[in-house]
């Protein structure tokens, strides 16, 4: 594909996800995400034709029409029960958020979210039946909608001048386009109280699986996937798991969140068998936390348990605990060496590297402050820019130094006013009912918001779009299209 229909190809995706986010239900709406949808594999295709992965699959014919036998018939019978029964379709999409499918070619394997990916394209399709023939209904996006397309847009526009312009693709096209779309799937769901108490169970459920995972993990001193952490156990005194998922930051991520959400659960219960049952699990969550050795992780649990101790108890005994325990960890980073000083060698060391590329971020900010070095440029950026070319980077670890440097302050504006929204939106009236639910999800996304702080990943993880969309459904609720009943 040559630049200029790729560069096409990336702009018309992103207005295909902005449309589909502020247009009304609708056909002109459906066409949007089919559109959206359409062009993901397109573009990925056309960027990566002459890879060795793509090479090796398209001249196996017999593997690509299986590969596209399959996907037709996952999403048709996806589709199919959808539409027959609507509850499905959320559940779907939160129970897909943490797996990932190893895909080999050439030599090489890459995970990607497949099964979240089908989940996505049936609820389309499901979506364009509904409404090729349906009169066209209200809609007012409101201003987190607006921000959410106004990034993608811009996210868009800012590849076309990357560094690193396949880079930027993929990530419109793994994340962006697809996570768009499950927000306004999500959006337009009714969450009644029965429905939330299936997505709690179905969260509660596979993450205690995962945590069984990890503990056969952890006992016999063996990973499924991923040798680089294979690697590193071998030169560490403990033993780091990471279960179903690629990474144990990504795994304690995501145990972290739905510790959280259990624990609002077990807050707010009034049943006693509901009670000890949400005891049991946060146990076990506990335990499978700890092997994970995830420092950030353990400080996104602590986030989020303040947020519900504040909504539940007292918001100035929270402040007032967050504020000495952040003086006793500065106390204690200072005192690092005994010399009194801040030791940021040894930071550097215990943060596996992080505080230089923190450091080497701002740097990139610093020489283009307006326009960035373009999206999902920040390797190539960091590597052009370093004494050491061979070092191993990928991102900042710092998500608002990594939105800097490649988006500048343009991307970073957008993202710091749509962060300012969120929260906004989540914490209004949120004392009102359903509060459970509306505290779960406001800790859960403050416990998200501070592990990017130290691991990145916020747009690229679509547990951040699912938490946007349930945070604005219950703090504004819609005329919701998609009933939550069987």
């Amino acid at each position: 594909m040559s630049e200029l229909l790729a560069g096409a190809g990336v702009v018309l995706a992103a207005a295909a996800c902005a449309a589909s986010i502020l247009l009304p239900p609708g056909r002109p709406r459906s066409l949007a995400m089919l559109a959206a949808f359409a062009l993901f594999p397109v573009l990925i295709l056309g960027d990566q034709w002459h890879t060795t992965q793509i090479v090796d699959l398209r001249h196996d014919d017999a593997r690509i029409a299986a590969l596209l036998l399959g996907a037709a018939a996952a999403v048709g019978l996806l589709a199919v029960a959808f539409r027959r029964w609507p509850v499905l379709l959320p559940l779907a999409i939160v129970a897909a958020l943490p797996f990932r499918v190893p895909l080999h070619a050439g030599g090489d394997t890459a995970n990607l979210l497949v099964p979240l990916y089908l989940v996505i394209a049936a609820g389309v399709v499901v979506t364009l039946l509904r409404d090729w023939s349906a009169p066209p209904s209200t809609w007012t996006p409101r201003l987190l909608a607006w921000l959410l397309a106004a990034f993608v847009v811009l996210y868009a526009l800012q590849t076309l001048y990357s560094g690193d312009f396949s880079k930027g693709l993929q990530n419109l096209c793994f994340f962006l386009v697809p996570f768009t779309v499950a927000y306004r799937l999500l959006r337009e769901v009714e969450w009644d109280r029965r429905l939330l108490t299936l997505v709690l169970a179905v969260v509660a459920g596979e993450a205690v699986l995962f945590v069984l995972v990890g503990s056969v993990e952890y006992v016999t001193r063996s990973l499924f996937w991923n040798d680089q952490v294979i690697r590193s156990n071998e030169f560490h005194t403990y033993f780091r798991v990471n279960s179903v998922f690629w990474d144990p930051n990504i795994y304690g991520r995501y145990l972290a969140l739905v510790l959280v959400v259990v624990t609002a659960a077990l807050l707010w219960a009034r049943e006693r068998a509901a009670f000890w049952v949400l005891t049991g699990t946060i146990l076990v969550l506990w335990v499978g936390l700890a092997q994970t050795f995830s420092q950030s992780s353990f400080i996104a649990l602590l986030a989020g348990l303040a947020v519900l101790a504040a909504i539940r108890w007292s918001w100035r005994w929270t402040l007032a605990a967050v504020v000495a325990g952040a003086v006793g960890a500065v106390l204690v980073v200072t005192l690092v060496g005994g010399s009194g000083k801040v030791n940021f060698s040894r930071i550097n060391i215990d943060t596996s590297g992080r505080a230089n590329l923190v450091q080497g971020g701002l740097d990139l900010f610093a020489e283009r402050p307006i326009q960035g070095y373009g999206s999902g440029s920040f390797q190539a950026a960091y590597r052009d820019h370093r004494a050491n070319k061979d070092i191993p980077v990928s991102v900042s670890h710092t998500e608002p130094v990594t939105i800097a440097a490649e988006q500048g302050l343009l991307g970073l504006a957008i993202y710091i006013v749509l962060i300012v929204v969120a929260l906004w939106t989540m914490t209004a009236g949120i004392r009102g009912p359903p509060a459970p639910a509306r505290a779960a999800v406001l800790a859960a996304f403050v416990a998200l918001l501070v592990h990017t702080m130290s691991y990145a990943g916020f747009f690229e993880d679509p547990i951040t779009w699912v938490l946007l969309a349930i945070g604005a459904s219950l703090a504004h609720p819609q005329v919701s299209l998609v009933r939550a009943r069987t």
